[in-house]
């Protein structure tokens, strides 16, 4: 039997059986990879079929893309402005802070690595996950505040992410011999090229949607498998032009909302539903490809694992908080909740897909696989016991707490 027909039954299985789950700490992510890491532990010759490095990256990629695309079209100014200013917070003063401190913590626990090699590692971990602790931000017990802050964060880091890793790799690639020739040529055709694509798809892609609803040529049906159609292409696209397939799908995410303000609802409705298809089967590769590097993960990878989850997350995060009158369990919670997952699979892979031969490539690729099981594992099973807690916390605030007040007071 084929890993892909192995996948197929687990996900019939899941499916059965996701009522129950759903009640239960173990979170599709963890079963998955889970199922993975067990499937390549005791049938390796199994696990081995047909599955290669390129057929999983190229999996992650189309899962990423369409998150991404998902992620932008879905974004709602007026909802940004109705939660305040935590999703700005978190996007701006955050992540910055993260990134920076990613890549100080890298140096110290990885001193062979370069100043831009620790970039790398820091922006591949710098966007978190929400599906891998769903329950987070869908909880009614979390305040509509925080779990949005949450929820629009991890939409919207993935992409932003992205111009960082070009360049810290722009920059290391041009110090070893067969580098690109230009900094600029390279980050021009990466995300010049990328926001040029993605601007071209969205919005000529939005208006010829809208003309075919408008006119009635597009069949309801067909109108989810119309707007998933403009990330794939923007896929294809950038591969063509050498652009970046991430920066494409993100902008014409955001700019298919111009002619087209229906496109959020129809990626969302293929997110959930296909979407999460490719998703679990990346979880699915991610574990059997841990299993056969686990000789990889030295002492220093798992260091660095931890701190990546806890340090380098919490400490920006309570930082941009600051003014916020945000209560402590509020701070440690949002500051916990920053899961790693798809994004950071797939910007790893793509980073090792370039084939830069960076003297700390090893270091890089263990630090990442590490981090990602580990906040697998860890965030998908305190979700639940988390927000219970952290619910008796809020319950136990002052009527005018920040977290007890309705949104947009």
């Amino acid at each position: 039997m084929t890993t892909a027909a192995i996948f197929v039954l687990l996900l019939l299985g899941y499916a059965l059986l996701s009522n129950r789950a759903s009640q239960t700490p173990i979170t599709a992510p963890i079963f998955f990879t889970a199922a993975g890491m067990v499937l390549s532990s005791h049938w390796m010759h199994v696990a081995a079929a047909g599955v290669t490095p390129n057929v999983f990256l190229r999996l992650a990629e189309i899962g990423l893309v369409l998150l991404l695309f998902t992620d932008a079209s879905r974004t709602d100014l007026t909802v940004l402005r109705k939660i305040g200013t935590l999703p700005g917070r978190l996007l701006s003063t955050g992540m910055l802070l993260t990134i920076l401190l990613g890549a100080i913590v890298a140096r110290l626990v990885f001193p062979s690595l370069s100043i831009w090699e620790a970039g790398i590692l820091s922006a591949i971990l710098a966007p978190t996950d929400a599906g891998l602790g769903q329950v987070v931000v869908t909880s009614p017990r979390v305040p509509m505040r925080v779990r949005e802050g949450l929820n629009v964060e991890a939409g919207l880091n993935d992409g932003l992410s992205v111009p960082f890793l070009l360049f810290f790799m722009a920059i290391a690639a041009a110090k070893i011999e067969g580098g690109p020739a230009s900094l600029l040529q390279y980050m021009g055709e990466q995300l010049g090229l990328g926001v040029v694509v993605g601007m071209a798809v969205g919005l000529i892609g939005g208006w010829l949607l809208r003309a075919a609803v408008r006119r009635g040529w597009l069949a309801e049906s067909f109108q989810q498998i119309a707007v998933v159609t403009l990330p794939l292409l923007c896929l294809f696209l950038a591969d063509m032009v050498d652009a970046s397939m991430f920066i494409a799908s993100f902008v014409a995410g955001l700019a298919i909302q111009a002619p087209f303000k229906e496109a959020g609802k129809h990626s969302v409705e293929f997110a959930e539903q296909w979407g999460q298809i490719f998703n679990l089967a990346v979880f699915f590769m991610f574990g059997m490809v841990v299993v056969r590097n686990w000789s990889q993960l030295t002492p220093a990878s798992w260091v660095y694992a931890v701190l990546s989850l806890t340090v380098v997350r919490m400490l920006p995060v309570a930082l941009a908080l600051i003014g916020t009158h945000l209560s402590r369990p509020s701070v440690i919670f949002m500051g916990w909740f920053g899961p790693r997952g798809l994004a950071s699979i797939v910007l790893g892979l793509v980073y090792l897909e370039q084939e830069l031969h960076l003297p700390g490539e090893s270091a890089i690729r263990a630090a990442v696989m590490a981090t990602v099981i580990l906040s697998i594992f860890l965030h998908g099973l305190t979700a639940m016991p988390g927000i219970s807690i952290y619910a008796r916390k809020v319950a136990a605030l002052n009527s005018s707490a920040p977290e007890r007040q309705a949104i947009g007071t």
